[in-house]
This record gives structure tokens, C-alpha cells and sequence, in this order.
């Protein structure tokens, strides 16, 4: 019995993570549903979970974890929505600058761009999430978006956050990608599957 309650005590906590932190990203999915978000999503918090050997089982904490040294790989290189994954449609360097948090991808080029099928336009959505994985506070520092057609020429792209994190907690540098279509002038969002991707790419 000890171990279903210290299980089902860090589950929970785990589980309120997960929903902080889904409804921190809302807005780089807006409107859209993935399959399996929220399992994915536990499978990560419980393996940071893990990391924490500070406590005893039964009060191991995400935080924790993430303090450790393998804590902010983990949250760096999961997957977030594999079925769209933003490193594969943007197959481009990315550079984070430690000065104003500005994402750049250097060496871009339209062409290169992983388009989903009938999508005429891809927009980029980047922000600076200061989370705080203790009492669940956060705050999102968005760049405006770019929206950019098939036709873009320019060879380097620039997402400057409009502020920056007062350090609530850990900083996530979360770049997300969404695919529309031009009807009559008109964008219109695509929802398949693999027309909305998000990523961690940077943890400060």
C-alpha cells in the first residue's frame, strides 16, 4: 500500500504539471488537437521526475529534475509532436541569442521548407516561456509571428520576443510551426495531423 500511495501521490503531481504546462503552450496550437498530447507529455514529466534524488519516492518533484544535470536535454530533445516535427519542416540552423533571447535560422531557404500537403503559407510562432515547474506560474514572451509563402526569398529570419522572462522559473525557447492555405486572398488554418508542430529549443 505504501508504494500505490507514493506512486499515485507523484502522479498527481506530475499530472499538474502537465496541465500547466499544455495550457502554457496553448498558443502555439490554438483551436488544434493532438492525438496523445497529454500521455506524452506525462511520459516526460515522469522522467524528469525521476532525476530528482533528492527526495524520497513519493515526493520526487519535475523541478527537481530539471535542476540535475540531464534535466534540461530532456526537455530539449523530446519530441513534442512527432507526427510534425519542427527540426524536420525547418531543416535549418537555429541560434538562440543569450543577450535578447532572439531566435535566428541562418542559411534558410523556402524551398528547403517541409510543406505540408495543400498548404500555400507557413507561419512561425516563437516565445520565451518562463515557467515555473514548483508553483506552476508562467508567463509566455512572444515574438510577432512571420507568416511566409512559398515564394519568400530572404535567407535569414530574425523572432525577437517583445519582453523578456523576470525569472519566474526556467526559460523554454519554444519555437512552433503551423501550415495555412490561401483561398481568395484568405488564409485559412489547416488542422491535419502534421499541420501543427511545436519544439523546445533552447532551456536557460
Amino acid at each position: 500500500m505504501k508504494r500505490v500511495r507514493e506512486n499515485a501521490n507523484e502522479f498527481g503531481h506530475c499530472s499538474a504539471v502537465n496541465k500547466a504546462f499544455r495550457s502554457a503552450l496553448y498558443p502555439f496550437y490554438k483551436g488544434h488537437k493532438f492525438t496523445h498530447f497529454h500521455s506524452r507529455l506525462m511520459g516526460l514529466f515522469t522522467r524528469l521526475k525521476a532525476l530528482d534524488t533528492i527526495h524520497k519516492r513519493g515526493n520526487r518533484s519535475v523541478a527537481i529534475g530539471i535542476g540535475q544535470a540531464d534535466g534540461f536535454k530532456l526537455l530539449e530533445q523530446f519530441s513534442y509532436t512527432p507526427v510534425c516535427n519542427v527540426r524536420q519542416v525547418l531543416p535549418f540552423a537555429f541560434d538562440v541569442s543569450s543577450a535578447n533571447m532572439a531566435l535566428t535560422l541562418t542559411d534558410f531557404d523556402i524551398t528547403q521548407v517541409d510543406f505540408v500537403e495543400g498548404a500555400t503559407h507557413i507561419a512561425l510562432t516563437y516565445g520565451v516561456l518562463d515557467f515555473d515547474f514548483d508553483d506552476l506560474n508562467y508567463t509566455l514572451h512572444m515574438a510577432p509571428p512571420l507568416v511566409l509563402d512559398r515564394s519568400y526569398a530572404g535567407s535569414t529570419l530574425t523572432l525577437e520576443p517583445d519582453t523578456l522572462p523576470s525569472g519566474i522559473g526556467t526559460a523554454l525557447c519554444v519555437l512552433g510551426v503551423r501550415f495555412y492555405q490561401e483561398v481568395a486572398g484568405a488564409l485559412y488554418v489547416l488542422n491535419a495531423k502534421d499541420s501543427v508542430g511545436i519544439t523546445v529549443l533552447k532551456c536557460l
